[in-house]
């Protein structure tokens, strides 16, 4: 074997790179597990420990170390369907955006083009700027859009001869702001909301954004958080030197009335940082410190930590904004900024703020709001403002409304900058308030930028601004200004987010989940090496070696490519496990071959690698290639699906073709005997002699009957939908006792007024599945309500004792863009393995029949899914897992086809020498492959029957699937592929004819 060095380099690195990769997972668990023990059984507790332990080293290499949310950033995640929580959809209303850019014209063709755009957006793949451009074109020819537009805020933008183009131009660049400035938004404040790990993505080409809170139960406060309307605001500012004695007063107030230290009480490290960019020293203990007569120092410096606690309780937090001086002393910092705090403490200084006996020391004009980034991202410190309400009612200075334009620019002096335009109203009072912010030469006052209660930026005031166009600068990059600039529009344009998704699992949901996906997978990996020892002998052994180390590799890559863990990924996992055996199984049964010819070991054991390797590579590529389009096309667990496919594959193909190599070369060079069989297993399969081609028709035959009976069952009887496909709402709830169906529908027909779909879930009759479209095409919060209040209220009336454990919604356009991504995804994964069919083998004839076959198997799918809906104790449900097993099952249906073809390609060019006719040549090279077929059909199938059993609920109708695609993806290859084949490449091959006529079925 060539490159053996550099081989067990490859090996030795991967394996180095996968331990460090999944240590971050093991190290984040054990701290877990610590504040879990730390917590006993308290959630407030545990948090708090976590936040504490977020900027402590928690992994020593030795070299270097590792803070906890350094590890935690870098372990495996797990998807929300292991660990709970809520996964939720928004979608930007673009129509009310570019309603709000027209100035809400009343013009009666714009109103109706807005509305059918709308209409068509939730049945179409266009973006909703060129949709209202061709539905205004529609009910206007002529008609020009600039006038609507040409607005006094647009006129820098927008002139009022501009083309049509020119203005979808700007509203698609204006649409595709306010999607990042939602996003931004959105972002800002899932981060202040408290969730572990949140996940939040644009999906690019829409305007929609996708969250993920996991652990997160109240559904209502999530609503609320997301829903809501962005609030910009522009606040006069305290100098830090007015508030200074303020903040001694709290503290001292706070340290009399505070009570003695609990237990739970955590030391808190001094915050340091750099001179002239934050406080310098980072204590007020610093500055605060007096000495007496004889000069000794009585400063809280002295005391421990626990101590000045208890002494200092504000101070211990919050850290005063200081710098040091010429002389060397602290001296406050001028500006708005008040001090600093950790991340983890700021939610205890709101605290202290909060309390009663603190508010009545505040002035009802101050407010204390944070700023929105972290000002050193090392240690998450956050800058403390006070702000002056000056406005009606203790209100901000001015209103974020009376921005009309918001850009970012490049200033004379060549640095990025931020110009802003008010209207007129606003620019008068921002004449006044910046004149009085600028009154002061030797105290120039700042203007903090407020945005739903974050300090996004607080430029100091140089002058008087007249005419209401100011330019803001600072220490910004160019995405510091564009981010600043989509702040700023978010109070001239708003573009409300609303819910058009969501999913919620619960936590013991997660909890079984994981406990089911980890029994499938041990179960699963038993099965797999009980029977490759048992078949292969010591052979199968080192196969297994391979098996584990490829597991190990998975993992490895997993980790370090931060691919979140979902139960379908486990799944995925498993199956790739199964497949994986194949590569082993066409060696194996190539060495076989060659040792039956009477070959050395050592011989066989290289030309069986060498052979095999055709058909290992080409069958491989074309899973990998279906794994991509699941991966493409997919979403949340699908994507991850598909990840652990694709990962599993490439890990699969190292382990299989090098680490097996390795191990027999170290075999061989001991003189250690390897044995490929067991005695049973021996002549298996030797010299079969079955007749796929003759009994052809009678396969066609059946296959048609099965296809038939299914399309009569489609157009009469049809699918099960599930939610994701057809919109509406959908529960899985769990009572503590048998239910009928059919009471639970009654009850909720009184509720929703229309009947909803009940099933019961798995063997048992406790749990069930509730599926309605009760206003579903509402998305306020009164609607979501109203939907929880009457479901709850149906429900108790069955039992008092239930648990809603999975709850999904969604929206019409959502089910529409999943179904057309469904079509799209198998469409385009036929496409593809036809073309690559077509240039491995170079007949067409090869690639319509696998394209046939593959047909073949997805209908045959569909129609047991019809036949057996209903007559089955578990779902059959036709939804975004059951096209990830469709696709799957093509993937492993082409492995299978490619294998056959190859050989068959293989018997073909060797025909001439043995004067024999087609049907004879393909009959032999199928039953050449009839034992690799078996053995991986088998592997693959005892996997998929382990997950069906062991896996839950939630993957029986995926597992189920997969294994009828599985059987018939076998068959197929077997008889339907291959015999079409023969079908449309007999008279194009050159034979004897009256060889042809004597043998021929």
């Amino acid at each position: 074997m060539q490159s053996k060095g550099l081989i067990k380099f490859v090996a030795i690195a991967l394996a180095i790179g996968c331990i460090y990769s999944l240590s971050f997972t093991w190290v984040a668990r054990q701290v877990e597990k610590d504040a879990r023990e730390f917590a006993k059984g308290d959630p407030g507790k545990e948090k708090a420990y976590l936040d504490s332990m977020g900027t402590q080293p928690v992994y020593n290499l030795g070299f270097t170390q590792f803070t906890y949310n350094y590890v935690k950033e870098r372990e495996i995640p797990l998807g929300l369907d292991l660990k709970g929580g809520m996964n939720v959809t928004m979608e930007i209303s673009l129509t009310e955006l570019v309603s709000n850019l027209a100035n809400k014209n009343p013009d009666p063709n714009f109103t109706t083009a807005l509305r059918n755009a709308e209409n068509r957006l939730k049945s179409s793949q266009k973006d909703y700027i060129t949709l209202f451009g061709e539905e205004f074109e529609k009910l206007n020819p002529n008609g020009k859009l600039a006038p609507l537009f040409a607005t006094r805020e647009n006129s820098s933008s927008i002139k009022p001869n501009a083309s049509n183009s020119d203005v979808l131009t700007f509203l698609r660049k204006e649409s595709e702001s306010a999607i990042a400035r939602s996003f931004n938004v959105l972002r800002t404040r899932i981060d202040k909301f408290g969730v572990t790990s949140p996940n939040i993505q644009q999906q690019k080409g829409t305007n929609r954004i996708l969250i993920e809170l996991p652990g997160v139960s109240d559904q209502q406060r999530v609503r609320k958080l997301l829903s809501g309307s962005a609030r910009l605001e522009f606040w006069e500012t305290h100098e830090n030197t007015e508030i200074f004695p303020l903040l001694e007063s709290i503290n001292k107030t706070l340290s009399a009335i505070q009570q003695p230290a609990k237990d739970s009480t955590k030391a808190v490290a001094a915050i340091t940082t750099k001179k002239d960019t934050s406080a310098a020293g980072g204590k007020l203990a610093n500055l605060g410190a007096k000495k007496d007569s004889a000069g000794k120092d009585t400063s809280t410096t002295a005391l421990n930590q626990a101590e000045q606690a208890k002494k200092n309780p504000l101070f211990a937090l919050l850290a005063p904004a200081t710098y040091q001086g010429e002389n060397g002393q602290q001296a406050l910092r001028p500006g708005p900024v008040v001090g600093y705090a950790a991340q983890k403490d700021t939610a205890k200084i709101n605290t202290y703020l909060s309390n009663p006996a603190i508010r009545s020391m505040i002035p009802a004009s101050t407010k204390f709001y944070w700023g929105v980034k972290p000002m050193n991202e090392e240690n998450e410190v956050f800058e403390l403002y006070a702000l002056k309400a000056t406005g009606f009612g203790g209100a901000a200075a001015l209103a974020g409304d009376v921005i009309t334009d918001a850009r970012d620019d490049v200033g004379q002096d060549g640095r990025p900058e931020v110009v802003m335009v008010m209207n007129t109203e606003g620019a008068n009072q921002w004449r006044r308030i910046t004149a009085a912010a600028a009154a002061d030469v030797n105290v120039k006052h700042s203007i903090a930028i407020v945005l739903d209660n974050y300090v996004y930026s607080a430029p100091t005031v140089q002058n008087e601004i007249p005419n209401g166009i100011s330019s803001i600068t600072g220490s910004f990059t160019a995405n510091d200004t564009k981010d600043l600039a989509n702040v700023l529009k978010a109070g001239r344009l708003p573009a409300p987010a609303k819910i058009v998704s969501e999913y919620v699992v619960g936590p013991s949901l997660g909890a079984e989940s994981i406990q089911k996906g980890l029994i499938s997978t041990l179960i699963g990996i038993a099965v797999i090496l009980i029977f490759m020892a048992l078949y292969y002998n010591k052979a199968g052994w080192v196969a297994n070696v391979a098996l584990m180390v490829n597991l190990f590799f998975l993992m490895g890559v997993l980790a370090s490519l931060g691919a979140v863990l979902t139960l379908p990924g486990i799944a995925g996992i498993v199956l790739s496990l199964g497949m994986s055996v194949d590569a082993n199984v066409l060696i194996y049964e190539r060495v076989r071959e060659e040792l039956a010819t009477g070959k050395s070991l050592r011989t066989a054991i290289s030309e069986g690698f060498s052979k095999a390797m055709s058909s290992i590579l080409d069958s491989n590529v074309t899973t990998f290639l279906t794994g991509l389009v699941l991966y493409v096309f997919g979403s949340g667990p699908i994507a991850g699906f598909a990840t652990t496919l694709m990962i599993g594959i490439i890990t699969s193909l190292f382990a299989a073709i090098f680490i097996t190599r390795l191990i027999f070369e170290w075999m061989l060079k001991k003189d250690q005997p390897i044995s490929f069989s067991i005695k049973a297993t021996e002549n298996l399969f030797k010299d079969s002699k079955f007749d796929f081609i003759s009994g052809r028709r009678r396969f066609y035959l059946f296959s048609g009957i099965i296809i038939v009976a299914g399309l009569i069952s489609m157009f009469t009887k049809g699918f099960s939908l599930g939610v994701d496909f057809q919109g509406g709402r959908s529960y899985m709830v769990a009572f503590d006792k048998d239910v009928s169906t059919n009471d639970v529908q009654n009850v909720l027909l009184k509720e929703f007024g229309t009947a909803p779909e009940v099933k019961s879930i798995g063997l048992t009759k406790n749990e069930i599945k509730i599926t309605t479209s009760y206003k579903i095409e509402e998305v306020s919060e009164a609607a979501e309500a109203e939907v929880s209040k009457k479901l709850n209220d149906g429900l108790s009336k069955i039992s008092p004792n239930y648990e809603i454990k999975d709850a999904q919604k969604v929206g019409p356009t959502i089910a529409n863009d999943i179904q057309t991504s469904a079509i799209y995804s198998i469409i385009f994964a036929i496409i593809i393995i036809f073309v690559f069919i077509l240039i491995r083998f170079r007949r067409w004839q090869f690639g319509v029949s696998a394209i046939i076959a593959l047909l073949h198997d997805v209908l045959v799918l569909l129609s047991i899914f019809s036949l057996l809906d209903g007559l089955v104790p578990f779902s059959l449900t036709i939804d975004q897992a059951f096209i990830a097993a469709v696709l799957t099952v093509m993937g492993y249906s082409i492995n299978d086809t490619v294998v056959v073809f190859d050989r068959v390609r293989e018997y073909i060019n060797e025909r001439n020498t043995k004067n024999e006719n087609l049907p004879t040549v393909i009959n032999n090279a199928l039953n050449s492959t009839l034992s690799r077929t078996v053995v991986t059909g088998i592997c693959t199938m005892a996997v998929l029957v382990v997950i069906f059993i062991f896996g839950g609920d939630i993957l029986r109708g995926f597992s189920f699937a997969m294994l009828i695609g599985v059987i018939f993806g076998t068959y197929s290859s077997l008889f339907v592929a291959t015999p079409f084949v023969v079908e449309m490449i007999k008279n194009k091959v050159e034979v004897k004819p009256e060889v042809l006529k004597t043998s021929e079925a």
